[in-house]
């Protein structure tokens, strides 16, 4: 008895961080209640810019991957680097309330989704889905934009993974397609994707800016 006792003292130790993810008792609630409530007298976001971006079903590869990449990243943190967890939970989770904020204040939505498709194929589908368990509400600023930068931030500041070429690229390279695809599944607007890529700017600033500056080559890097 008292050997398992002494493993789960280890082991409480060893992921006393876990704490952290309390936060989704937070966010969840509040998203879903703004989901449900958020359904009309809300301001449209819109961009003279959305206008010229074509709708492509193939971006909703790296849409989806999203869920995933927010997933491992925080995992692989969580049991390998873990002040690289708390800097990464401080700058998704700092951001996520600010959007809730900002959504609860202001209200906001958009208009942009293809009131018919002319194509049908599994993408296709796959948006269809998108389009009918996600509303077009509550967008501003993008947190698949914000957050695939903050997996990038992190994964660059992570010392364990710095000499890996292939991740650190192949990290670049996913969210820089996520990116694109907010905007090419009419998910969001230019408006979004802006304001989260500032966002993101002034928290890196806030959370990561102490190392960046011992680290000049790492912080080149990351902006």
């Amino acid at each position: 008895m008292s050997h398992i006792l002494k493993k789960l003292k280890t082991l409480m130790h060893t992921y006393s961080h876990a704490w952290v993810l309390l936060y989704a008792f937070i966010y969840f609630p509040w998203f879903t209640y703004l989901e449900r409530h958020v359904t009309d007298n809300y301001f449209v976001i819109h961009s003279i810019f959305d206008d010229y971006i074509p709708f492509c079903e193939y971006f909703i590869i790296p849409y989806l991957l999203w869920f995933a990449y927010i997933a491992v990243t925080l995992g692989y943190l969580f049991f390998n680097d873990k002040q690289g967890f708390y800097k990464a939970s401080a700058i998704m989770f700092s951001g996520m309330t600010i959007f809730l904020i900002i959504c609860t204040v202001f209200p906001n939505g958009l208009n942009l989704r293809p009131e018919v498709f002319t194509r049908d194929n599994f993408c296709i589908e796959l948006v269809k889905r998108i389009y009918q368990t996600d509303t077009p509400t509550n967008v501003l600023p993008s947190l698949h934009v914000y957050n695939s930068i903050c997996c990038y931030i992190a994964i660059s500041h992570c010392e364990k993974l710095q000499h890996s070429r292939l991740i650190q690229k192949g990290s670049l390279v996913l969210s820089i397609l996520i990116i694109l695809s907010t905007m090419f599944l009419k998910q969001h607007s230019v408006v979004d994707v802006v304001a989260a890529c500032v966002m993101a700017y002034f928290m890196y600033s806030l959370i990561y800016a102490q190392e960046g500056a011992k680290s000049p080559r790492l912080a080149r890097q990351v902006i």
